[in-house]
């Protein structure tokens, strides 16, 4: 890996090195489009990882990790089937095995990319609990990352604030509250007391049920705040809820967006869009321009 930091070492904000970024995030999009429930999930995640992070004062090098960690947390998920992901009644047990093997998957996918190792703990360990009684590896307190234990408070608390298969979003207050009540056994006391704080203080708002800074999910009139608009979509664009697959049209009164229904429900066979490469590009270039890129890189080759 000596090639890889004396390539970068060059020319830091190289296009090169927006493009290794790119690779790495692009695959996590993977999941989005084969999830239906999970639009914007690792926008939101990524959002509250660096909003703690920051928070918690940790280094520049730290605080992106924690971000590129968010985006990618659920990489191992692209190998579960659908039919698993979509299912509304209750898993079976080998069901849920499958999906309990997401962490490990995501480690083989990561496998040989320069960068894995940045992003590893978060992919890998997200789902270990302080208690010892997570998975797949049972860690527990100190045995667990710091950004391990951070993307697992953000992702159980916007998978309990956005709609799921088996339930509806339930108010971030009662979020919290879980969140509260699991500190010390599922989550980690310190920055859990840190994430509720930020939570309680309306510090997240922006971000609860959104899929980019500004832009909140809409609302299918049949399955709720399901569909996903990106922020180059323009008034007249043809989106669809990925649930119900009934087709709707942007449309822009004034400052504010709202969809019409169609009446048109398209093959569930298109019902993907392609990834959000517009945001991808900008939490590029936004997390190469305030972080020490070449220490990343320098950690990922140390930790080989």
């Amino acid at each position: 890996m000596q090639w890889l930091t004396k390539w970068f070492r060059s020319d830091v904000d190289s296009v090169q090195t927006q493009r290794l970024f790119q690779s790495l995030l692009t695959l996590a999009w993977t999941v989005e489009a084969k999830d239906p429930y999970t639009g914007g999930h690792l926008w939101r995640v990524s959002q509250f990882a660096s909003a703690v992070a920051q928070a918690e004062q940790w280094s520049k090098e730290e605080r992106a990790i924690a971000t590129l960690g968010g985006f990618l947390h659920d990489l191992g998920k692209v190998s579960v089937p659908d039919a698993i992901l979509k299912k509304t009644d209750k898993l079976t047990d080998d069901e849920f095995a499958i999906i309990q093997s997401h962490p490990n998957e995501g480690l083989y996918i990561l496998e040989g990319h320069p960068l894995g190792p940045i992003v590893r703990n978060a992919v890998g360990l997200h789902h270990e609990r302080v208690d010892g009684q997570g998975y797949p590896n049972k860690l527990s307190d100190e045995a667990i990352p710091p950004e391990a234990k951070l993307i697992a408070i953000c992702d159980a608390f916007d998978a309990m604030t956005s709609h799921r298969p088996y339930r509806q979003a339930m108010p971030k207050q009662k979020a919290i509250n879980i969140v509260e009540e699991n500190l010390g056994s599922q989550f980690d006391v310190s920055l859990g007391q840190r994430f509720v704080s930020l939570a309680k203080a309306g510090e997240f708002d922006a971000i609860i049920a959104h899929t980019d800074e500004g832009i909140p999910l809409h609302h299918c009139p049949t399955c709720g705040p399901t569909i996903t608009r990106y922020r180059d979509d323009a008034p007249g664009q043809l989106l669809h809820c990925p649930l119900c697959l009934q087709q709707a049209k942007l449309v822009k009164t004034k400052n504010a967006y709202h969809l019409e229904p169609t009446g048109v429900q398209i093959p569930a066979s298109k019902q993907r869009r392609k990834p959000d490469t517009s945001l991808i590009k900008r939490v590029i270039q936004e997390t190469i321009s305030t972080i020490p890129t070449q220490a990343l890189l320098e950690r990922a080759e140390g930790s080989r």
